[in-house]
């Protein structure tokens, strides 16, 4: 028996990237630094306890970012971090915030494991099926609302103007 073909990506976000762990070796370089500067020379303790602890923290935030704030639509699923929300529970995609009234869909509750939209994405406010709301997230919101809008109108035709 084979497994299923992976469906092909629509929208991929990763949620953070590696590059922040080079701030550990450039703490311990800075430290250095400092030291020479300040004319003791270079005692290499002080240097690695840096680059030891600001590499390690970063990658674990890092990792966890990549975890819980990466985001990936399919034609078949949605993945918010580690929740997955089938896009055939997608029935319509909201319109963007405008003006200074708040929105409702903006009150619902975000996709994903965390208590709300992570900092640095922004809300799309999402009916799913059995009346419910939802926001989905991105840092780059108009193409995910944009692969979503395309994916639900593919399956369900856009409601009429009034």
């Amino acid at each position: 028996m084979s497994a299923p073909a992976p469906s092909e990506v629509l929208f991929y976000e990763q949620g953070a990237s590696w590059l922040w762990v080079l701030a550990g070796p450039l703490a311990g370089f800075a430290m250095a630094m400092i030291q020479l500067s300040a004319g003791y020379g270079i005692q290499w303790v002080v240097p690695g306890i840096f680059f030891v602890l600001v590499t390690v923290f970063l990658a674990i935030q890092v990792k966890a970012a990549r975890i819980h704030t990466s985001v990936e639509l399919t034609v078949d699923e949605l993945r918010q971090g580690t929740e997955i929300t089938r896009t055939d529970e997608i029935v319509r995609i909201y319109p963007e915030a405008t003006g200074a009234e708040t929105p409702k869909w903006q009150y619902a509750r975000a996709l994903g494991e965390l208590t709300g939209v992570p900092r640095g994405r922004t809300g799309i406010g999402l009916r799913l099926t059995n009346d419910r709301s939802a926001q989905a997230w991105a840092r780059k919101h108009h193409q995910l609302r944009a692969a979503l809008t395309n994916l639900v109108e593919e399956r369900i035709p856009p409601e009429p103007s009034a």
